[in-house]
């Protein structure tokens, strides 16, 4: 998967970097972004406090560059249409359970858009991501 910054398109996974981590949700409108919880800023909420929201594009934003997802042929494969990763963001409102490490926004947006619960940003903090350890001695 890559990252691109452009026209963002209804059922897009997108993203915007807030200080050390990215913030993800699911692109609906300008006016409906559905994200687990609002952009942790300037510092996250407490656990129990988050929910899945709808938010306009500016207040998921915050003034940052949003990214949307760009995906790759097996991604491509898995990619659900973008009236169905949206009819599952939406019916996910209100919803809480939020964990940093097990079920964040990222878990959230990719679950919608490409049926799988992994958080790219979680496996790399972890050093559980191949791509992070090339170069590295064996």
């Amino acid at each position: 998967m890559r990252w691109w910054c452009g026209t963002c398109r209804p059922g897009d996974m997108i993203r915007v970097k807030l200080g050390p981590v990215w913030h993800y949700g699911v692109y609906a409108s300008d006016d409906e972004v559905i994200a687990f919880g609002l952009p942790p800023w300037p510092a996250p909420p407490p656990p129990e406090t988050v929910r899945v929201v709808a938010t306009d594009i500016d207040v998921f934003a915050c003034g940052q560059m949003v990214e949307q997802a760009v995906f790759g042929f097996l991604e491509k494969r898995r990619r659900v249409p973008p009236e169905e990763s949206i009819r599952r963001a939406r019916a996910r409102l209100g919803e809480g359970g939020y964990d940093l490490l097990n079920n964040n926004c990222e878990h959230f947006a990719r679950a919608c858009v490409l049926g799988t619960h992994e958080s790219e940003q979680v496996r790399k903090a972890l050093g559980r991501d191949p791509m992070s350890r090339e170069g590295e001695k064996k």
